[in-house]
């Protein structure tokens, strides 16, 4: 179709021409026409087109399914295999609470018993805190001290610290960020004694 076109519009460029060099009017109608059938065959193309591509956009009818007729199953390489294991991802927003989440359990056998243990590589205990006294130190910036990948903070004076690398941190930052009290030199009642 484009092809026809193109010759059409050659043909009336060269009766242009021809129209020209004779100062013939004639010619200049005749190349005029050409041109005008050649858009005209341009744009039924378009048309012609554009139907095709809407009609191959429109989704096929659906069949209605026979309750008689069991629905096709899929050919065999189609069906997954009995034993495969399908691994769903949760969409985005899906996830869940944090806090629903259970801890990871440490594996026991790479854990040795308490007893083996040295005292100065056991972590020390929790210190209990009242409900009351977690109010009063949010508010504070009383420093304490850290170690790194252990779960408790420390007085600076506290025995268990040692020779370790010592963080310095505000209580409440402490706090926060998830670490506990150690029951040894006992920072939480320590630090709000000293504000009462």
């Amino acid at each position: 179709m484009l092809y026809i076109v193109l010759v059409l519009v050659l043909a009336a460029l060269g009766l242009l021409v021809t129209a020209l060099i004779t100062a013939s009017s004639l010619w200049a109608w005749v190349s005029i026409g050409l041109s005008v059938l050649a858009g005209l065959i341009l744009v039924a193309d378009w048309l012609r087109r554009r139907r095709r591509s809407a009609a191959r956009a429109e989704p096929a009818p659906e069949e209605p399914v026979s309750e008689e007729s069991p629905a096709e199953e899929p050919p065999a390489a189609e069906q997954p295999a009995e034993d495969e294991q399908t691994v769903l991802i949760p969409a985005a927003g899906d996830l869940g609470d944090p806090a629903d989440t259970p801890e990871p359990e440490e594996p026991v056998a790479a854990e040795a018993p308490a007893e083996t243990k040295p005292e100065a590589e056991t972590d020390p205990g929790v210190e209990e805190t009242p409900a009351a006294d977690i109010a009063v130190l949010a508010d504070l910036e009383d420093e304490v001290v850290v170690v790194d990948e252990h779960p408790r903070y420390h007085l600076t004076t506290c025995v268990w610290l040692g020779t370790r690398d010592r963080i310095p941190i505000g209580i409440g930052e402490a706090r926060q960020l998830g670490f506990t009290p150690c029951d040894r030199c006992r920072p939480d009642a320590n630090r709000v004694a000293a504000h009462r």
